[in-house]
């Protein structure tokens, strides 16, 4: 049986590096015979704010419901987004809170144990960043990551999510942009078995 792979790219250009390795992973991910889908959140038309945190339901838009049955149905999820101020970009983050929620993604039993609603499926992060991969991890501890891998994702149930680091990609040659590239088609070919 095929896998089901969702790729989330968090940058919300459509000119951008991240969305040629979210095409470069797809390219890899459906040679080795993967079904993928591709959610560019930058494309949405959602409002990205958590108006009432957790105290009042807010209706999903269409989009959003589209994209919970996509995450739902995949086995796998690849989040590609880049690192502004140590973190992801606002779009993804008002993605994830209107997305992961109570009763969604994770729960409580009558025990007030947590569920986790989305056992069963692995994630790849992929990311980029200005600044050297090195320093990010050293200096910044691998912020945006850590939070994202066990602050959301395994909190959900999600496990052996894996993470790429591409650095000082400012600075990148066109030649170093095509051997990244590359890098993420073969994880995608890989990822797919």
């Amino acid at each position: 049986m095929a896998k089901n792979i969702l790729i989330i790219n968090g940058h919300p250009n459509k000119d951008s590096l991240n969305y040629a390795i979210s095409d470069a992973y797809a390219k890899g991910a459906r040679e080795n015979g993967a079904n993928v889908e591709v959610i560019n959140i930058g494309e949405l038309k959602f409002n990205p704010n958590l108006a009432f945190g957790y105290q009042k339901e807010i209706e999903f838009e269409e989009c959003l419901t589209d994209a919970l049955a996509k995450i739902k149905e995949a086995n796998h999820l690849v989040f590609v987004f880049p690192q502004w101020w140590g973190s992801y970009p606002a779009i993804m983050k008002g993605f994830i809170d209107r997305l992961f929620l109570p009763k969604i993604t994770f729960g409580h039993d009558d025990h007030g144990n947590r569920v986790k609603l989305l056992r069963g499926k692995t994630a790849r992060i992929i990311t980029t960043m200005g600044q050297p991969v090195w320093y990010y991890r050293l200096v910044y501890c691998s912020c945006a990551t850590v939070q994202l891998k066990r602050g959301t994702l395994r909190f959900c149930g999600i496990e052996g999510v894996k993470a790429t680091y591409f650095g000082s990609i400012a600075k990148a040659s066109r030649q170093r942009g095509e051997e990244i590239l590359k890098t993420v088609e073969a994880i995608g070919l890989k990822e797919a078995n």
